[in-house]
């Protein structure tokens, strides 16, 4: 059994629909803006949200939802344009109004409708924009607007980020699609991100929270562009059992199946928003081997890869490994750093903790590429991780300091 991956459309597993409209939150008339997804069957949920302890008033109704209803969740309405975040009670109260709207569009409980926004921090949301096309967010439902709801929570992105999965499972053939979003504020650890992931495959909600945790940690919690990490960040996958295949109910070689898929699509969403990283022009992926554990090597990886000195050093093709093997140091774990060998590319430029002569035009040759790989062996051990991130331009300071205006 394998996972047919189709990163350039979105195809809506069975009995999904979505819609999206223009309801005038976002500064830019006439761009989708609002969107809804239905599961047209009941469904379970599992979802992750941001660590920073400053959580917008949605993620606040998402977490009460899904709570009293079990996670049996079947309906995301989400806007892009502002994140309805720092914004008192009456924040609060417009989230909820989201949930109870998409409800009565749907015909169903509020409490079964996570609630999501992204945007800039501290307005407070025009809800009433919503209400005036509510009709037209329910008229356009059908399973081709599950496409137009990736386009309607873009906020900096310059492209939608999509990714369909499809393969034979329990007797059927499944489907797992997803959307997501993000440019800049990115460090999830479950940043600016969204991402709603719908499956037709059957699962427990409890194995769908492990199939989750799986994924989620090997993709999501593995990128960075900037090392922010948002009030907003959410990640929610909804499974409706519609494809007719055996239902995954213990921790065998069937949910072993899903977990590679879930985690296929999500790392390709995931590498699809460093991608995009605001300003990025390279794709980074940070591997750390021979290390003690896996943790550690994670947070030696994550480490450089948030490091702005790193970063810039890549922005301007400069192998300045020094500053690689420094990032390393200050990650908080402890090795040896007169063991430690690193790579750009296939060049290597440290052994041992100290330099090698290299050829530099060599070194600027790999760096110049669009995709870079940047390999630490510890010599400590026999565990390795990867982080994905991108280089930091002077761009995407143009891009943050206009944010608002």
């Amino acid at each position: 059994m394998n996972w047919t991956l189709d990163t350039h459309s979105i195809v809506a597993p069975q009995d999904f629909v979505g819609s999206a409209v223009a309801a005038g939150i976002k500064k830019e008339n006439g761009k989708l803006d609002l969107g809804l997804i239905f599961s047209t069957r009941p469904a379970v949920t599992a979802a992750r949200f941001t660590s920073n302890v400053v959580k917008a008033a949605p993620l606040l109704v998402c977490l009460k939802n899904l709570k009293e209803s079990g996670g049996a969740i079947r309906a995301i309405i989400v806007n892009s344009g502002n994140a309805n975040a720092c914004t008192g009670e009456n924040g609060l109260a417009v989230a909820e109004k989201m949930a109870i709207l998409a409800g009565r569009l749907l015909a169903i409980p509020p409490r079964e409708v996570l609630v999501s926004s992204t945007g800039v921090i501290g307005l407070q949301i025009p809800f009433e924009r919503m209400e005036r096309k509510a009709a037209e967010l329910k008229e356009n439902l059908g399973p081709q607007g599950v496409e137009a709801v990736a386009a309607a929570i873009m906020t900096t992105d310059t492209v939608r980020k999509v990714c369909s999965a499809t393969s034979s499972m329990g007797g059927s053939t499944v489907r797992i699609t997803g959307m997501t979003k993000g440019a800049g504020m990115i460090h999830p650890r479950m940043a600016t991100t969204l991402g709603f992931v719908l499956t037709d495959a059957a699962i427990s909600r409890d194995l769908l929270e492990a199939a989750l945790t799986h994924a989620c940690e090997r993709s999501y919690n593995r990128i960075s562009v900037d090392g922010d990490t948002s009030t907003n960040d959410t990640l929610a996958v909804v499974a409706n059992g519609a494809s007719g295949a055996e239902s995954v109910e213990k921790k065998d070689r069937l949910f072993d199946h899903f977990v590679e898929g879930l985690t296929a699509v999500c790392q390709s969403l995931a590498q699809q928003i460093v991608r995009d990283g605001e300003g990025a022009t390279k794709f980074v992926e940070i591997a750390v081997t021979t290390a003690p554990g896996e943790p550690e090597a994670t947070a030696i990886a994550r480490s450089i890869a948030n490091s702005p000195l790193v970063k810039t050093a890549l922005a301007g093709e400069d192998a300045n490994w020094g500053r690689i093997l420094c990032a390393a140091g200050y990650s908080g774990v402890s090795f040896d750093p007169s063991r430690v060998d690193i790579w750009i590319g296939d060049l290597p430029v440290c052994r041992g903790g100290v330099g090698l002569p290299f050829d530099e035009s060599r070194a600027k040759q790999i760096l110049r590429s669009r995709d870079i790989q940047i390999r630490l062996d510890l010599n400590q051990g026999q565990a390795s991780s990867i982080m994905w991130t991108c280089d930091l331009t002077k761009e995407y300071i143009h891009i943050n300091a206009d944010y608002r205006t």
